[in-house]
């Protein structure tokens, strides 16, 4: 099996295990993290050879930016405090705890290269969470906190990796100059990715068309990340700039046919990248039992160690700081989304899970120092980066459909029930107004503006019935059977006339371009229903 044949397979992977984590309840990454590991031990199976400066230019970018279309900038603004408190000041204090530990216990390894080991197992992946927590049905606020440490850790984290490398390959390290980088870092990244997002909102209304637009939103962040990389800024705070400013601006409310597009292109670029990240994740196992050899029973020691320190800090930090959230919550009367329970802060722990940024920042350890000498314990940090990554995914992955199950942590679904009532009732209501406008501009026939406002008012009832009392409920209903009906021998009739239109296409003296432009005609009817 060569390179090629093995990526595809895990992108042929990556689609099947969708299917068998929704009939199972377990996570995709986590299946195909245990898909790359048993090709791992498979003797015709090559090791992957990609180079490590590559894996987070190319996985992270299109990971961020589909995760931030799932979310807004509001979402991370009533957040920002939760946030800030689990994606900046947890991973200082997991960098610390592990780089302490490590010192202690590793041999021939130096302070430099132990924090170099804290910061690249200090953040739980954002991809490994969200896939996660989307799929266990928590509340909200849980997945909202979930999904803002997940994509803000990385900053802190990858510029706290950058710090400890250099010290360790220099052999000097200077605080004033740590914060200072880490400043600018955030100043150069915020800046690039405003750029990037108002350029690349002002050239999609250029272009117009669906299709490049879509094109374009595949290019925006890698530039957004190449850019703020080149420029010494962080990168992945650059995407995530970029990708909240074009959730808020790109699309305006009549761009259908972008959005649609949009959306189904990013979640088939979402499952494919998931699937191949998390493999490759699996794959390394040819590394860690490579370095591993002949030194079992220590790095296991040391390994296990660093693991049980990663996951009781994070326990440690979560217990008081969701105490004291909940405290200011109730003293201020903060509107922000907070563990309200010590069940869903258990969660929040064991969702702490390790992926893509940690084993692409180990493998990116250098060789050598600049004295010429090996990077102290580059073997072990691998080694032991590669355990926890491993054992949060596997066992906290495996584990936590479980945990939410026996800790009876569910979403607010009455809650949800009543949003999507007020955004019903939102949206009838600016319709009717909206005809009311059209009224009062040009005469309607009295037919047809009874349909219209009936239309309005359908267009509420099907998103929330409950906008409306029992008895004109009912009557909606009688109407909406009599609507399927309609709408379900139309769909076989447009049926009947695709069929006609594809037959056509294999006649001769048919032109295959006329042919599927009239078939794209019946299949947008067909949308439209």
């Amino acid at each position: 099996m060569d390179q090629l044949a093995l990526f595809f397979g895990l992108m042929l992977a990556a689609i099947v295990m969708v299917p068998v984590g929704e009939r199972t309840g377990l996570p995709s990454p986590v299946l195909m993290t245990l898909f790359g590991g048993v090709l791992a031990l498979i003797p015709q199976v090559p090791n992957v050879r990609i180079n490590p400066a590559l894996i987070l230019p190319l996985l992270l970018p299109p990971l961020l930016y589909a995760s931030v279309q799932r979310t807004s900038w509001a979402q991370f603004a009533a957040n920002r405090r939760a946030i800030f408190l689990l994606a900046v000041a947890l991973v200082f204090v997991t960098t610390a705890a592990v780089a302490a530990v490590a010192d202690a216990v590793v041999p021939g390894i130096t302070v430099a290269s132990a924090f170099t080991l804290g910061s690249l197992v200090a953040p739980p992946d954002p991809v490994a969470a969200t896939a996660v927590a989307g799929r266990l049905g928590l509340p909200r606020r849980m997945t909202s906190i979930l999904e803002g440490e997940g994509l803000f850790n990385d900053v802190t984290a990858i510029v706290l990796y950058h710090v400890a490398v250099a010290a360790a390959v220099s052999g000097h390290f200077s605080v004033p100059h740590a914060i200072l980088q880490l400043v600018l870092s955030a100043v150069v990244a915020v800046a690039v990715g405003l750029a990037l997002g108002w350029g690349a909102n002002k050239l999609m209304s250029v272009v117009g068309d669906a299709t490049s637009q879509v094109g374009l939103s595949l290019l925006v962040p890698y530039a957004s990340y190449a850019i703020a990389e080149e420029l010494h800024g962080s990168g992945v705070l650059a995407v995530l700039t970029t990708a909240l400013f074009l959730a808020e601006h790109a699309l305006g409310a009549d761009d259908v046919t972008a959005r649609l597009a949009g959306t189904t292109f990013w979640d088939i670029v979402d499952t494919l990248v998931i699937g191949i990240a998390f493999g490759l994740i699996g794959l390394e196992l040819h590394n860690v039992f490579r370095v591993g050899a002949g030194n079992w029973g220590p790095m296991l020691r040391h390994a296990a160690l660093v693991v049980a320190v990663v996951a009781v800090v994070r326990l440690l930090y979560l217990l008081p700081a969701a105490w004291i959230a909940r405290k200011l919550h109730r003293l201020r009367d903060m509107d922000e989304d907070i563990p309200m329970t010590w069940q869903e802060t258990v969660i929040m722990w064991w969702a702490g899970m390790r992926g893509v940024a940690s084993v692409a920042l180990a493998l990116a350890i250098p060789l050598r120092t600049h004295a010429g000498g090996p990077f102290p314990a580059r073997a072990e940090l691998l080694f032991i980066a590669f355990a926890v990554v491993l054992a949060t995914l596997v066992v906290q992955g495996l584990t936590l459909p479980w945990m939410v199950r026996r800790l009876e942590v569910g979403g607010d679904i009455e809650a949800e029930h009543d949003l999507e009532r007020d955004l019903a009732l939102r949206a009838m209501t600016a319709a009717r107004t909206r005809l009311k406008e059209i009224e009062r501009n040009e005469p309607l026939d009295e037919e047809l503006t009874e349909m219209l406002y009936r239309r309005a008012f359908d267009l509420g009832v099907r998103i929330s019935p409950d906008v409306v009392e029992d008895e004109r409920r009912e009557s909606h209903a009688r109407r909406l059977r009599r609507i399927r009906a309609l709408r379900r021998i139309q769909e076989d009739m447009l049926s009947a006339a695709r069929a006609a239109v594809l037959e056509a296409r294999s006649e001769p003296g048919h032109d295959p371009e006329v042919v599927d432009r009239v078939l794209r005609h019946l299949d947008l009817r067909s949308l439209r229903g």
